[in-house]
């Protein structure tokens, strides 16, 4: 019958001195919230209303009253908030909002702030 082998004690590891035994601190690290950022439209003269309707619907996932009141907002007062997202998510919706109204030909601008 085999005996299982001793495990060596804390005196018996090497580089072990009772004398010089150091104790740590548990340090917790506090983690921050990412920034948001809030993906604007702004207004123009020149893209359809209905346009504006499709890129909330299509990219912001609004459903058509929704969509209506923010596209209202933005003939009204100049500016619409489409949501509210981290950084490369706003930066991502931005471009993909620029891009889809560049091929269709209008000037719809948008752009991103801090939240």
């Amino acid at each position: 019958m085999s005996q299982k082998p001793k495990l060596p004690s804390p005196p018996d590891l090497p580089g072990f001195q009772e004398d010089h035994a150091t104790v740590m601190d548990r340090q917790t690290e506090r983690v921050q919230p990412p920034k948001m950022f809030r993906v604007v439209l702004l207004n123009d003269d020149y893209t359809p209303m209905e346009f504006v309707v499709m890129v909330l619907q299509e990219y912001f996932h609004k459903d058509q009253e929704s969509a209506t009141r923010i596209m209202l907002q933005v003939h009204l007062e100049g500016k619409g908030v489409c949501g509210v997202y981290t950084k490369d998510v706003a930066a991502t919706k931005v471009e993909q909002v620029v891009d889809r109204s560049r091929e269709a030909g209008h000037p719809l601008q948008c752009t991103m702030e801090e939240a």
